[in-house]
């Protein structure tokens, strides 16, 4: 990666577009954007910058965070699955799960591990995030119960959660893309959160489906995030910032660690880009 030259905005903001994670990196621990972090957005969205919010959750679980920071642009949700347009609260495009291949992942990961505890989300804009017995879901987030695997199946699925009663979320996520790998693409998005998606499917897939609708490039991008699964996205924008609070693997490929997420690490960095 290397930082952007031709790409940047008009006001003397080095880069045209700031892509940020939300948990553990926008948001603070306590699911709050801080005021500093606010304003240090909104600086650089007036010097010429465009905001694209890229996250793992799905948009049902994305939309009350955006409405709250009355943000109206695109956001990537779902680990790239879905491109959504805030302001008039519509998908642009959904990418859904092969659910035979995740049939057959999901087979061969137990087959390893021993019996999973599981979550899928569904898709469409008001796709529930369905919920097997054993699964904790964090936070106060909505989710609906299952107990009959037939129910994980019955419609389209964005993504399929995965936990085990006794590995490690590192541990869970080397074994399932050993085992599975080939089948699905599998990634650590947070504590207690190992997703398997569709093959091929990361955050630069749909950040680079957003920034395209926007004229925009991977040289004009900056791309803030605390874990693995913003490892793709690090890869295709050219400045990847990891938090201070940061996952070891991502911290590993980052051109630049900030502050943690409590401590306006996006501020601190836009504030100094802004001069």
């Amino acid at each position: 990666m290397s930082d952007a030259g031709s790409g940047a905005g008009s006001e003397g903001f080095p880069y045209r577009l700031i892509a940020t994670d939300l948990d553990g990196t926008l948001l603070r621990t306590d699911d709050t954007v801080s005021q500093r972090t606010r304003e240090a957005l909104a600086a650089a969205t007036a010097a010429g910058a465009a905001h694209i919010v890229v996250t793992g959750r799905a948009v049902p679980w994305t939309r009350h965070v955006l409405d709250d920071l009355g943000y109206d642009g695109l956001a990537v949700c779902g680990q790239g699955a879905q491109v959504y347009h805030a302001g008039e609260h519509r998908l642009l495009t959904s990418v859904t799960l092969d659910r035979q291949l995740a049939g057959v992942a999901l087979a061969k990961i137990e087959a390893e591990t021993g019996p999973l505890y599981l979550a899928a989300s569904r898709d469409g804009l008001d796709g529930d995030v369905l919920v097997g017995p054993g699964y904790e879901v964090g936070g106060d987030l909505p989710a609906v119960p299952f107990t009959d695997a037939s129910d994980l199946w019955s419609a389209p699925l964005n993504k399929i959660y995965i936990q085990h009663p006794t590995l490690s979320d590192d541990e869970l996520a080397e074994t399932a893309r050993q085992t599975a790998g080939g089948f699905v693409t599998v990634t650590m998005a947070g504590a207690g959160v190992v997703e398997l998606l569709p093959l091929g499917l990361s955050k630069a897939t749909g950040l680079s489906l957003a920034a395209r609708r926007l004229g925009l490039r991977a040289a004009d991008t900056i791309a803030f995030g605390d874990m693995p699964n913003d490892i793709p996205m690090f890869g295709w924008a050219a400045r990847g910032v990891a938090m201070a609070n940061a996952h070891a693997e991502l911290k590993a490929v980052a051109d630049e660690v900030t502050s943690a997420n409590d401590e306006d690490g996006i501020a601190v960095v836009l504030e100094r880009l802004l001069g």
